[in-house]
């Protein structure tokens, strides 16, 4: 038996064996050199550039097949001096942080462009200049509020519409039903949105629509395989399942519209953060909504809906910290393709709920919610400024 494991293993690793070899020969003779075009293929993407007092912060990753070594900087088309760490010398998927010594002028626009060794630029724009808040105290109290107002408060408004649907006919609550797939589809197709505008943004080697997919299916997959005994259980069991996993697929898309709030803040748009704030405040009350339809007829205590809303709303504050201490696009794009994930599979959840035996599916009242929810979120969306 063992000698039978052994044979397997050792033809399972046969080919990745001869591949390491393959691999090695070819890196160690020229041909990749000849190969290799010439200027060499250079790229860089600006991560995150960071505001202080008199300097400019920049980061950059290289994303290229080739090394780049940063050779001038110029800001506002003036030349300046600069320090490179590690090195002025970037290799493939490597990370450097470019400090410019420059007296930046407050609510001025300001363009930056870094220059290559071989003549190549890459340029990025900061269109209004503001400090970048720094990490303190002051710094978590203050995003930790803007979470609260944008998330935790909307979503606990929203769960008070429980009273109100269980008094409802219970075709009514199907078309309640209905009205939260139409919630979470818009909420899915808005995170889609922003997840490939922030892949679009990631270096080229790191494939950010790719990063997009596999957060999307593999977050599915997950769910789907974690959550099949509690939704295919059906009563109350089973809609307090939905109701849960309806939470977190909230959950995921408000973490990035904290990541969105925080950046801005943090990037120095702060008209940009305070109408998103206001806006997400409206859009997010009838997130509530959407919790509690699977449960409204049934018996929930308070600390029940309470885990729901910290479930839901609580990830705000975490994505205000992290667009605000380092906001990264394919941290971004990872979370959002994560919440895509998880609200398609509420909605097959949801879509469960209301396809029952024996009975039409989209009937006029099941349709009219899709479109209800729909119109709902899309006309609550035009109060958040992008």
């Amino acid at each position: 038996m063992r000698r039978n494991v052994g044979a397997l293993i050792g033809w399972g690793l046969l080919p990745v064996v001869l591949l390491v070899l393959v691999g090695l020969m070819l890196s160690n003779t020229n041909l990749l050199d000849v190969l290799r075009p010439v200027p060499p293929v250079e790229e860089l993407t600006y991560d995150r550039v960071v505001l202080a007092p008199g300097e400019i912060i920049v980061h950059v990753v290289n994303g290229g097949p080739d090394p780049v070594t940063i050779a001038q900087v110029t800001v506002d088309d003036a030349f300046w001096n600069f320090t490179v760490a590690p090195s002025s010398t970037v290799r493939r998927l490597g990370r450097a942080t470019v400090r410019i010594p420059y007296p930046w002028v407050a609510e001025e626009a300001h363009e930056i462009s870094i220059l290559t060794s071989t003549g190549v630029t890459f340029a990025h724009e900061i269109p209004v200049a503001m400090e970048t808040p720094p990490p303190g105290l002051l710094f978590f109290g203050v995003f930790a509020a803007i979470g609260l107002y944008v998330g935790v408060i909307p979503v606990a408004i929203g769960l008070l519409w429980l009273p109100f649907l269980r008094r409802l006919d219970p075709k009514w609550i199907r078309f309640s039903l209905a009205l939260t797939a139409g919630l979470l589809l818009f909420l899915g197709l808005d995170a889609g949105q922003e997840a490939l505008e922030a892949a679009s943004e990631v270096a080229g080697s790191y494939q950010g629509t790719a990063v997009v997919v596999i957060g999307v299916l593999g977050t599915l997959l997950l769910l789907q395989s974690m959550s099949r005994r509690r939704l295919s259980a059906g009563g109350e069991e089973g809609r307090r399942a939905v109701a849960g996993l309806v939470a977190l697929g909230i959950g995921f898309h408000n973490l990035g519209e904290g990541l969105a709030i925080g950046a801005a803040y943090a990037l120095g748009e702060a008209a940009l953060g305070t109408a998103l704030v206001v806006g997400f405040m409206m859009h997010n009350t009838t997130e509530g909504l959407a919790i509690v339809a699977p449960i409204a007829k049934d018996e929930v205590k308070l600390g029940f809906l309470a885990r729901l809303g910290f479930v839901a709303g609580a990830p705000t504050v975490l994505g205000a910290w992290l667009g605000g201490l380092a906001y990264s696009p394919f941290w971004a794009a990872l979370f959002l393709s994560i919440g895509i994930g998880a609200i398609v599979q509420v909605i097959l959840a949801v879509y469960r709920m209301i396809a029952k035996p024996g009975e039409e599916i989209w009937t006029p009242l099941t349709a009219t919610g899709l479109m209800t929810g729909l119109l709902i979120m899309y006309g609550t969306g035009l109060f958040v400024a992008t």
